[in-house]
């Protein structure tokens, strides 16, 4: 709201210095010039002498007398013409690299050039151009600076290409030679620039050959002072953007994000990998092209064995830090790192199930750490846990302790989950590659299924029975052996259940028809038909009796009335 103000006071400031100079001349003022809403009581003869558009407008109009010209779309408004008309009467007055650019646009337009009057008001900008504005990196970022309200004028001028060029080299060189401190000083002199003139110059370093860190370094600090509340908050944890999607806002953010990720030089490692992170997430926030998105994606793939778990937090994370964003941006990113490195495995020859790297063991080492982070938050389906935890090869594992460790956070996390989805929780962890104070902890864990218990049981006592030290990194012929058996000792005890179960609704129909025999029986005693049907009964029943061939064999049983009813059956043989 000050800007209209500030124009306004300083348009009539410059009308009342005009006013001055103009009235000092002892012949009245003849012509009234209108630029925009400011108007200048000037002389004919002293602007048509040396402004040929002027005296062009003065020349083919059909008027007998023009006293009224309208100049309102001449480069740089009412303060650029009152310096030419200033020129034209011969007032002094100061040309700077703020105004040159505007001042020299401003002469093309009512061409002031030397053709028409020796030393005019063209030359000397262009002077003042060489000599000084382009002498220096922050001259020429200046002048640049000020030609985009002066376009296409100063483009066609070559006034932003000079800019450029010089801007360019002298960049290179303070990167090279810095001439002052901090050495990267010329980096910040860069982000006054608009997008569009820093490509630009981005494509003019690259041209002479600068380092691909040297281009990092220029775009990490244009991208952290433009898009400074996204990109500089590196905690995740900043504070709610009420700002909305569709605003122009972010529109605006949302070019300039894309724009720069088309700057990013080919070397993947040019970039420090928080950066790209932040990127990403701002890009995930602004709703960027996929194209954009994607781009960081394999950029952060292929230097993830340098992720740490804050990097990929950062990434995970809305800017309130209470919920989740689509994950799928990690699991592309895990799963492309995982591709180039089965890509490497298969070239020298491999197999990518043995492999086993320094760098996919740390990726594996801070996966895990990252899903225990995210494994307290509500909306995160056993889906997308078990989805980023299976991405890692089980050889990139030395120990499953980290990921029993997220799946327990997990599971603690989500109180409500029944048996089977528990069991397809903890599917993605190998309970015979827990280190003993990790099967300790699982034996007692009430949280896990009881599958995972019986696992983590079973194989201590294989180990105290062997007498063999714990040690995690079992070959892999006695890891198979050992799962085998345990396989099969757990479906055995299945198998028990099941037994135990069928004996019990046995004798609970043996039950149920002794109670009908004894009722028939105290109304028809000694009746041969029913007693007969009873031992047929019997005989039916005996055939079905798993017990058959044991120390008590029930299918020799012809009567009913032979049975002692008041002594309870002995069983030798049990079932538990």
């Amino acid at each position: 709201m000050a800007t209209p103000l500030k124009n306004t006071n300083r348009l009539s400031l410059a009308m009342e210095r005009t006013g001055q100079w103009v009235f000092s001349q002892e012949i009245p003022t003849d012509v009234i010039v209108e630029v925009g809403e400011a108007n200048f009581n000037l002389h004919k003869f002293m602007l048509v002498a040396k402004s040929n558009y002027i005296r062009k407008l003065i020349l083919d109009t059909k008027e007998s007398d023009v006293s009224r010209i309208n100049l309102s779309d001449i480069p740089g408004g009412p303060e650029m013409f009152e310096k030419a008309a200033k020129f034209c009467y011969g007032v002094n007055f100061e040309i700077t690299v703020h105004n040159v650019a505007a001042l020299r646009c401003a002469a093309e337009y009512l061409q002031m050039t030397d053709k028409y009057c020796d030393n005019n008001l063209a030359s000397r900008t262009e002077d003042f151009l060489a000599q000084v504005a382009l002498t220096s990196l922050s001259g020429a970022l200046v002048v640049l600076k000020s030609c985009e309200n002066l376009l296409p004028l100063a483009h066609d001028l070559n006034i932003i290409q000079r800019c450029v060029d010089i801007a360019g080299a002298k960049a290179c060189v303070e990167a090279n030679f810095p001439s002052r401190s901090p050495p990267n000083w010329w980096t910040e002199e860069l982000t006054i620039l608009d997008v569009a003139f820093f490509e630009r110059i981005i494509v003019a370093m690259k041209a002479r050959g600068a380092k691909a860190l040297t281009i990092a370094s220029a775009i990490i600090t244009y991208t952290e002072r433009s898009l400074r509340d996204l990109v500089r908050d590196h905690s995740g944890n900043n504070t709610r953007l009420m700002e909305p999607e569709d605003s122009d806002m972010r529109m605006h953010q949302r070019e300039l994000l894309e724009s720069i990720v088309t700057l990013l030089p080919a070397e993947k490692a040019a970039f420090p990998i928080n950066f790209l992170c932040c990127l990403l997430r701002t890009a995930i926030f602004l709703r960027a092209a996929s194209s954009c998105k994607n781009e960081l994606e394999k950029r952060i793939s292929a230097i993830l064995e340098h992720v740490t778990v804050d990097d990929l937090l950062v990434l995970s994370f809305t800017y309130d830090g209470e919920r989740l964003f689509d994950l799928e941006s990690v699991r592309r990113i895990i799963s492309g790192f995982m591709e180039k490195e089965k890509s490497v495995a298969v070239f020298k020859g491999g197999d990518f199930g043995d492999v086993c790297t320094t760098a996919m063991q740390r990726v594996a080492k801070t996966v895990d750490a990252y899903l225990g982070e995210i494994a307290t938050f509500g909306d995160l389906s056993i889906s997308k846990f078990n989805g980023i935890a299976i991405l890692v090869p089980k050889g990139a594992r030395k120990a499953d302790d980290d990921l029993y460790r997220a799946v327990d956070i997990y599971l603690k996390a989500h109180p409500h989950l029944d048996e089977i989805e528990r069991e397809k929780v903890c599917s993605v962890m190998d309970p015979l590659k827990l280190s003993h104070e990790a099967r300790v902890h699982a034996s007692q864990n009430k949280r896990l299924p009881v599958q995972i218990v019986l696992h983590a049981l079973y194989f201590d006592q294989l180990k105290l029975r062997s007498g063999a030290a714990d040690d995690t990194n079992n070959n892999m012929p006695e890891a198979m052996a050992t799962r085998n058996q345990l396989q099969a000792d757990v479906s055995l005890v299945k198998e028990n259940e099941v037994l135990r179960t069928e004996l019990l609704k046995m004798k609970m129909y043996i039950a149920d028809i002794q109670k009908t025999t004894t009722s028939t029986q105290g109304t028809s005693k000694g009746s041969l038909k029913k007693t007969t049907f009873f031992s047929s009964v019997s005989k039916t029943l005996g055939k079905f009796n798993p017990f058959k061939h044991g120390s008590k064999d029930t299918s020799n049983i012809v009567d009913d009335a032979a049975l002692d009813l008041t002594k309870p059956r002995r069983r030798r043989f049990s079932i538990s």
